[in-house]
């Protein structure tokens, strides 16, 4: 069965995205349209650009998680030249070996560009900061004054997965001045509205991670780093759980993964193949029930 798809962000703990993806392939489901934020914009690209599951498994199984994390030059033998890129540079992390690493990837499929994806096949969220707004690529790079068939899927990529302070923004220019991006979970974490529009032809399938709200501890918020903690994930999550419904939440796959860090990178085996296996029980569970609709 054809259907279309929105993956939340996440980080490092979208490896569970893998084992949901197991099961909804096995089953005979395909995904049509896809949709994400911040990681998981990475694992949607995966799936327009027509890898299939396995080839997905083996990039990440590949994948040295650690060697994504590129700081500046100097910094091993000079620690404290990290904490000026942060501040003069706005993060820890350059980025540019992550997008190195998709721009690798994609090409494996010979996609370099939007123009070489079927066209609305893929959408990426990120964060426009300078102007305050919620940015889809490639439909609002008209604003940049950008030509969609001519942008890169990875630097979309890039600026969907600026973890904001871990990693350096993304500078985009509309002629009047430079407008800096960052993850597009800051202002849509999960970004189900994309594709429910009203203008569906297909079942819409949500993939989330985290439980959903209502079994949501609330925050406990003693000192000031409980306060940024707890005002970061209101800027996540409050949109777009505004917009979700009990209408939405039967056809959202909700897998569990607070025991986890987004900025874990140092994941090893042993918990990247726990969030696999977290990602296909869930799936499964989800499955018995689901009853697909327009």
């Amino acid at each position: 069965m054809e259907i279309d798809g929105v993956f939340s962000g996440g980080g490092i703990k979208a490896f569970a995205f893998v084992g949901a993806y197991q099961v909804l392939s096995e089953k005979g489901f395909i995904f049509k349209r896809v949709a994400g934020t911040s990681a998981g914009s990475i694992v949607a690209a995966f799936i327009a650009a027509g890898f299939t599951v396995k080839e997905i498994e083996k990039a990440l199984e590949e994948l040295d998680t650690k060697s994504l994390l590129d700081p500046p030059k100097f910094s091993k033998t000079l620690p404290f030249i990290k904490w000026l890129n942060l501040y003069f540079r706005l993060g820890l992390y350059k980025g540019k070996a992550l997008e190195r690493w998709l721009y690798k990837k994609l090409a494996e499929k010979d996609v370099y560009t939007f123009g070489d994806l079927p066209k609305d096949s893929l959408k990426v969220v990120t964060s426009d900061l300078t102007n305050g707004r919620i940015i889809v690529i490639p439909d609002d790079l008209h604003l940049y004054g950008k030509d969609w068939r001519d942008f890169s899927v990875a630097k979309a990529l890039r600026m969907s997965c600026g973890i904001p302070f871990f990693f350096e923004p993304v500078m985009l220019s509309n002629g009047k001045g430079d407008s800096v991006f960052v993850d597009g979970g800051v202002l849509s974490n999960f970004p189900l509205w994309i594709y429910d529009n009203g203008k569906r032809k297909r079942p819409l399938l949500g993939l989330k991670l985290s439980r959903p709200e209502g079994e949501i501890p609330p925050q406990i918020i003693d000192n000031g780093l409980n306060l940024f903690e707890a005002l970061f994930k209101a800027m996540m999550n409050a949109h777009d759980n505004r917009y979700i419904s009990r209408r939405h939440e039967k056809n959202i796959i909700f897998i569990p993964v607070e025991q986890y860090s987004a900025t874990q990178f140092d994941l090893d085996d042993d918990a990247k193949e726990q969030l696999i296996q977290l990602g296909r029980a869930r799936t499964e569970e989800f499955l018995k029930n689901w009853r697909p609709v327009i």
